[in-house]
């Protein structure tokens, strides 16, 4: 058997260990629950939920079909060659359960099919574990790094239909390891604090470095999680020693359909520390907040160069709906309409304007300057439908040639059994 047999065998028994079910339960409840869960006593919970006895399980898919158009000016044609078409974003089975025990223990695993490469992948494959006395949970698994609240945030909750290009292009989405999530109410502050190996994700591509740990503190004052005013503001940092001792950034332009716009190469790396702040505010159906990172490479050959990114990003809920808060994680997660389109309602309309920004320009490495701004509409159909309409304006400076592109795009996002802490 070769290795990259023996990973994925060992992912599968990962998989197959993790999912062990029980009743679902809310995750910020977890922590400060003590005693025994009140265990129900029917088989069927719900369709797609069932109590085993020992966990219960529910079962969930999601699926992201979308299409996107272009225009170019001269010097962008020159630059890329992009054309219209529609292609399936993402797809997934996702399982997830909690464990029959005193102390609240849950479970998930995600398996996508990745259409570039045409290979299933093992995703967020988890097991937490809450530790009161702790503050909070114990991740085991393939999770989150945890830095950034839109890395963090699950993909299919997102204001935007991509996150910004420096956090796809630098900062790590996950990782296998162990992660300490923390929540002290009374301080106002939530934490996480991971270590995390490449033993099992070498090649993915999500794989960017070879050891790793990662720290992030945000100050949470907030009327309630679901309703009125919330501040958060953050910090972060990632240290980590780069897999095969090198490293390469590289991002599309919000844009899947697209190719990279920003890519630096390959390069020696010996070590990548990434460090940024965010900062976030909510009041009623408002929401503005902003993200910035830095990335400081040790590399001789390369001559320790650094680079930088973040973005600007405000969301109206026209028709009023508030979006929650998790305290488990510290982000956002999706609107749920409080008129839903198929019991008669107009569902949630949400107006968004992002504007993002990477330098990815160092020394000798010229992976591009890209700015982007991007004003969209989301259709909360349901809680399990979801239509986004964007349009970008976009202006990237690469190899001394400045190009202009405007994006249109269109996507439907469906999903069952809600992903939860289950997507990516």
């Amino acid at each position: 058997m070769n290795t990259e047999a023996r990973r994925r065998f060992a992912l599968l028994i990962l998989a197959l260990v993790f999912t062990a079910p029980a009743r679902a339960q809310d995750p910020d409840s977890a922590a400060g629950a003590g005693a025994a869960q009140r265990w129900p006593h029917k088989f069927m919970l719900h369709w797609n939920e069932y109590n085993l006895g020992v966990t219960t399980v529910i079962f969930g898919a999601a699926i992201l079909p979308e299409y996107a158009t272009y225009n170019q000016d001269s010097a962008s044609a020159s630059q890329f060659g992009v054309k219209r078409q529609g292609k399936l974003r993402d797809s997934r089975f996702l399982v997830s359960g909690t464990i029959r025990s005193n102390r609240p223990i849950s479970w998930q695993t995600g398996i996508m099919y990745d259409w570039p490469t045409s290979k299933w992948l093992i995703r967020q494959t988890q097991i937490s574990i809450a530790v009161p006395e702790m503050l909070g949970w114990i991740n085991v698994g393939r999770t989150k790094e945890g830095l950034s609240l839109n890395r963090v945030m699950v993909g299919y909750d997102g204001w935007t239909s991509e996150r910004f290009t420096f956090s796809d292009a630098a900062i790590p989405l996950l990782a296998d390891g162990v992660k300490w999530l923390g929540y002290a109410p009374k301080a106002q502050l939530i934490w996480n604090l991971g270590a995390y190996t490449n033993w099992l994700s070498e090649g993915e591509t999500y794989s960017y470095y070879k050891q790793q740990v990662v720290a992030r503190v945000a100050h949470v004052k907030m009327d309630s999680d679901t309703a009125g005013k919330l501040l958060h503001l953050g910090l972060g940092v990632h240290v980590g020693k780069p897999e095969h001792d090198s490293l390469r950034l590289k991002s599309k332009p919000e844009a899947f359909e697209a190719p990279n716009f920003l890519d630096t190469g390959k390069f020696p790396a010996s070590l990548g520390t990434i460090s940024g702040v965010e900062a976030y505010y909510r009041s009623g159906p408002w929401l503005v907040g902003s993200e910035y990172y830095f990335e400081w490479v040790d590399s001789k050959q390369e001559r320790d160069p650094f680079f930088h990114g973040g973005d600007i990003v405000g969301s109206w809920v026209i028709t009023g709906e508030t979006r929650p808060y998790t305290t488990q994680g510290g982000f956002f997660r999706t609107i749920s309409p409080k008129r839903p389109v198929f019991k008669g309602g107009p569902g949630a309309w949400e107006a968004v304007l992002r504007l993002s920004y990477s330098d990815l320009n160092s020394r000798d490495l010229e992976g591009g300057k890209f700015w982007r701004i991007t004003p969209m509409v989301n259709w909360h159909m349901n809680d399990n439908a979801r239509l986004e309409f964007s349009y970008g304006f976009s202006n990237l400076d690469r190899f001394g040639v400045r190009g202009g592109a405007e994006f249109f795009q269109m996507r439907l996002q469906l999903q069952f059994a809600k992903l939860g802490r289950s997507g990516d």
